[in-house]
């Protein structure tokens, strides 16, 4: 039918719609028996499940635990080392000071001139060989021979 005019006529009642819902195929008594026991759970699973969620949760906070304390040390280790680099600066600031305070000429000339002091002759200085140490404290005189130290054992 044709309508003349600008104006639509309005629909006659919209047709209702229903959604079917899919059919599924019947299912048989041991199918819904089998779905209505994977539904029920036992005290022993609740209880399984029960520790295991625990225990997940005390990992948990333990792992949480241990990552706080990595980075609290980590933290102090690192104020440490800044601590430990500013005491090294200073340190060797210090230890210049004195080296340049030092002079080894002065010290020289004062113990050659005023206190009378001479470098050793050739025919002063004694070798020897001493095996338990890499320097000496002389508290006795040196042996002729020129060994300070022996071998607990002798030879007869």
């Amino acid at each position: 039918m044709y309508v003349y005019g600008n104006v639509a006529a309005l629909p006659e009642a919209a047709p209702e719609y229903r959604e079917k819902s899919p059919t599924r195929p019947k299912a048989s008594r041991q199918v819904r028996k089998n779905r209505r026991m994977a539904l029920h759970m036992n005290s022993a699973y609740v209880i399984f499940l029960s520790v295991a969620a625990v225990m997940a949760v005390i990992v948990c906070v333990n792992y949480v635990k241990l990552q706080s304390r990595i980075t609290g040390y980590s933290k102090n280790i690192t104020a440490m080392q800044a601590e430990l680099a500013n005491m090294r600066e200073e340190n060797n600031a210090r230890y210049n000071a004195v080296m340049d305070s030092v002079n080894l000429d002065e010290i020289r000339d004062r113990a050659q001139n005023q206190l009378g002091m001479v470098y050793a002759s050739p025919e002063q200085i004694i070798k020897y060989d001493d095996p338990a140490a890499d320097y000496v404290k002389q508290y006795e005189d040196i042996p002729e021979d020129g060994v300070i130290a022996r071998s607990g054992k002798r030879n007869r």
